[in-house]
């Protein structure tokens, strides 16, 4: 059953997505679109609803992935009831292995905070998160983002270059720029 094979592959995200929502977003594309829970196109969509919308993005992802999922892989499951189970199913996964891990390990991080071992772990994390991060970039690079013609591939990289350098140089807020962004897809495409 489909509830189940979410709950595992939510169960793993949740375990081995470190660094939050982007540096897990390889994971999640391996585990949910790999079965053909949900086409490529369809993980693309999600990812941009989940980074627009409040709330973690991982948790986001989760929450939409698990509601279209069942109906995707057995159309007698596309019921919002049975969406709504998915979602409820996959959020909660999702969260739990972090939620039992940070509670566990939290009062011992305190206490220990000054110790190398410990100084020693997060400075080895902290590459491997940015590595992730930039992973998920790299896997958002692709046809179903920037398009696969030259009209489409070169309006995208400008939209995604003037983004980064709005963002990056002037500190402008993000907000904005997806919105001016929507506004350029709206009129150029």
């Amino acid at each position: 059953m489909i509830y189940l094979k979410l709950i595992w592959s939510y169960l793993k995200i949740g375990l081995f997505g470190f660094g939050g929502g982007y540096a897990m977003l390889a994971l999640i594309e391996r585990e949910i679109v790999g079965p053909g829970w949900i086409s490529e196109q369809m993980f693309t969509d999600i990812v941009a609803i989940s980074q627009m919308t409040p709330g973690p993005i991982g948790i986001n992802s989760a929450t939409y992935i698990g509601y279209v999922a069942p109906g995707q892989y057995d159309p007698s499951l596309a019921s919002p009831l049975w969406g709504l189970l998915g979602s409820v199913i996959c959020t909660l996964v999702v969260v739990l292995p972090s939620f039992v891990l940070v509670a566990y390990t939290s009062h011992l991080i305190a206490r220990h905070k000054d110790s190398v071992v410990i100084k020693g772990i997060f400075a080895g994390l902290r590459p491997v998160v940015v590595g992730l991060i930039a992973s998920a970039a790299l896997l958002l690079m692709n046809g179903e983002n920037f398009g696969t013609d030259t009209y489409h591939l070169g309006w995208s990289v400008f939209i995604c270059l003037i983004s980064f350098l709005a963002v990056y140089l002037t500190k402008i807020h993000p907000i904005f720029v997806i919105i001016a962004a929507g506004v350029m897809g709206l009129i150029i495409y």
